[in-house]
């Protein structure tokens, strides 16, 4: 079901460029804004070079409660899809 979605029709987070350290508030505002508009599916992408950005991304979803499911997409491993409780 989930690994079926089109993650080109679903909102994306892109964290290229950014510190581990701001990544937590990014996904926290990112998942806000979503759960508002009702989306239950997001992506974010984080790349996958050096992995940090990857790590910190798993870690901050991992403690969301709002988080029911993420995963690294299978097509794409810089990024990771998320299902959320809305």
């Amino acid at each position: 079901m989930a690994n079926n979605i089109y993650t080109s029709k679903v909102p994306h987070l892109d964290l290229h460029g950014e510190t581990a350290a701001f990544v937590e508030y990014l996904i926290d505002t990112f998942i806000k804004d979503n759960i508002k508009q009702k989306n239950k599916f997001i992506v974010i992408i984080h790349g996958w070079n050096s992995r940090i950005l990857m790590k910190e991304t798993h870690r901050v979803l991992k403690r969301d409660k709002r988080v029911i499911k993420f995963y690294l997409d299978a097509f794409n491993i810089g990024q990771t899809i998320v299902e959320l409780d809305i």
